[in-house]
């Protein structure tokens, strides 16, 4: 609810403070004490256009700043949060707005200074004002749909839930479908790269060992060639054993008979057995030296073709097993993917089908709802007067969304045989805010604000219909807090709080000033709106009738 509203230099209001209750509030006075400029002040704390001709006159600045009381739970409390506005629990908000003489503005909101549209979003949630000139509320069609689920208390949960879930799946499809083409332009060369690298097969450690079994080869090779004739050098006819061998027989014939000599022989026979020794080894190595040229050939081609597959991907020669696995699982996700695309096709088909099925039910419910509607909004118009005039509720097909698939718009028709129209054709703006206080009271449970104003809403009327205003409004006053601008005193006794707005002349300029009213101030103030600027006994008595029946 509206707690306070402090003025400072907006027109004719020099400084005022207003401490504001629960229950109807109204505020009445004469014509052009100023009554539409605590609107417009009001409206400047909440997010209006900035207007420099608020500004009083010869003064540099303006200020208005407004103290809002939200009940518990109150959806503002998530918008403040969400914005990164910390507020004390149990603490009014306060929202203030500065204008300059020059043009310029600013916002604050608990004492942070904000963007004028947070101040918009927080007048939209606390605070309605209905008059001619408001383009909030119940005149915005966007807020239709969730007055009248609010009205039918109607679920929307399915609905919301079945939404989640279509787009997600939606969302995952679109992802795969996104992947699995990508993919799809790589499966050629997949293809292609992974048949080359398995009819190469190569192995973990396979370049490594082939380029050591090469070097070992071509060693071999080398060493071979040392070798070559050595056997004959030392085992064939003319060979060195053989040598020795003639040398030791000739020795042996005079060992027996000279020392030297047989010395020598043993010598001899050492190196036999040593020069033996020697031509077993070599024979021995020129054996395990010996290899197949072919396979010393084949080494290197395919020592060759694993660095070369290699090079060509970029990776190390013994990546490339690994590389082929990662293709092959690459290959194998594209299969996968096709199958899960299928699985979420048909995912999205049921829940198509659900959402639909819900939506269906929700929209039946809304049309039983909007029935209803007119019915209780039929039957508040011809006390207030618009006897003729009709209402309703009309259903559209909409775009699918959480909500369903539902447009909702009032409309209305002022005249026999005028069509449907949106609320805000009515002209009168008196005739609009009595149609606006029947739709709010048909409405009362449906996210009423924690304060309401309606701005002269008995205008063109009394008697009757005035005190059937007076009623209404009294009613809606009991869930939220009502400001009324009155002329109707009939509707001005059915008020908790009184207050006057008054205009003064004085040498330093003219001000408008306002003031709680006594309850004996209440009767004096009503009588004067009975008879006007001679207040007659006569008009003291009727108002206290009033008072006594409001």
């Amino acid at each position: 609810m509206l707690r306070q509203l402090a003025i400072h230099n907006i027109v004719l209001v020099e400084r005022l403070e207003l401490e504001f209750e629960q229950g109807l509030g109204v505020l009445t006075g004469e014509t052009g004490a100023g009554k539409s400029i605590l609107l417009d002040a009001l409206g400047l704390a909440l997010g209006a256009r900035a207007d420099t001709g608020l500004v009083r006159s010869g003064q540099e600045a303006a200020s208005v700043s407004a103290e809002i009381e939200l009940p518990t739970g109150h959806p503002l409390a998530a918008l403040l949060e969400e914005r990164g506005i910390a507020g004390e629990p149990g603490e009014a908000l306060i929202v203030r707005r500065t204008v300059r003489s020059d043009g310029g503005s600013r916002a604050f909101v608990a004492g942070s200074s904000v963007p004028a549209g947070l101040l918009r979003d927080i007048g939209a949630l606390a605070v309605e004002i209905h008059g001619q000139h408001d383009d909030r509320g119940l005149l915005n069609p966007k807020g239709h749909r969730a007055l009248l689920d609010t009205f039918g208390k109607l679920g929307t949960m399915a609905v919301e839930r079945a939404w989640t879930e279509v787009t997600r799946v939606e969302s995952t499809l679109l992802e795969e479908r996104t992947a699995a083409a990508a993919a799809e332009r790589e499966r050629e060369w997949l293809e292609h790269a992974l048949a080359e690298i398995e009819a190469l097969a190569p192995e973990g450690g396979e370049e490594r060992r082939l380029a050591e079994e090469r070097a070992a080869m071509q060693a071999g090779l080398k060493a071979g060639e040392l070798l070559t004739g050595l056997d004959e050098l030392l085992g064939g006819t003319e060979g060195a054993l053989a040598q020795l061998r003639q040398a030791a027989r000739r020795i042996e014939r005079g060992a027996e008979d000279h020392p030297l000599l047989a010395e020598a022989l043993a010598a001899l026979d050492r190196a036999l057995i040593e020069a033996s020794e020697a031509e077993d080894r070599i024979a021995r190595a020129a054996e395990a030296m010996a290899f197949d040229p072919d396979r010393l050939e084949r080494a290197e081609a395919r020592l060759f073709d694993i660095r070369g597959l290699a090079r060509k991907h970029r990776v190390e020669p013994d990546q490339l097993a690994e590389l082929g696995a990662g293709m092959r699982a690459q290959l194998a996700q594209m299969q996968a993917a096709g199958e899960k695309i299928a699985d979420l096709e048909t995912q999205l088909i049921v829940a198509r089908e659900t959402y639909s099925a819900a939506a269906a039910a929700l929209s039946r419910q809304r049309h039983e709802a909007a029935a209803r509607l007119d019915k209780a909004v039929a039957a508040e118009l011809v006390p207030l007067k618009l006897d003729a005039a009709r209402f309703k509720t009309e259903i559209t097909g909409a775009e699918a969304g959480p909500s369903g698939t539902d447009r909702v718009e009032f409309q209305v028709s002022t005249n026999p045989g005028a069509p449907f129209g949106p609320l805000t054709r009515i002209a009168s703006g008196g005739e609009l805010s009595r149609f606006i206080l029947a739709l709010k009271v048909s409405l009362a449970e449906a996210g009423t604000a924690a304060t309401m104003i309606f701005d002269e809403v008995d205008r063109g009327v009394g008697g009757a219909v005035a005190s059937a205003i007076g009623e209404r409004l009294a009613r809606l006053a009991q869930q939220s807090q009502v400001l009324v601008v009155t002329h109707s005193p009939q509707v001005a006794a059915r008020a908790s709080h009184h207050y006057r707005i008054e205009k003064s002349h004085g040498t330093d300029g003219t001000r408008t000033s306002v003031r709680k009213l006594s309850a004996e101030e209440r009767r004096e103030e009503i009588a004067r709106m009975l008879s006007g600027a001679s207040v007659t006994d006569e008009a003291r008595a009727q108002a206290s009738r009033l008072l006594d029946a409001a």
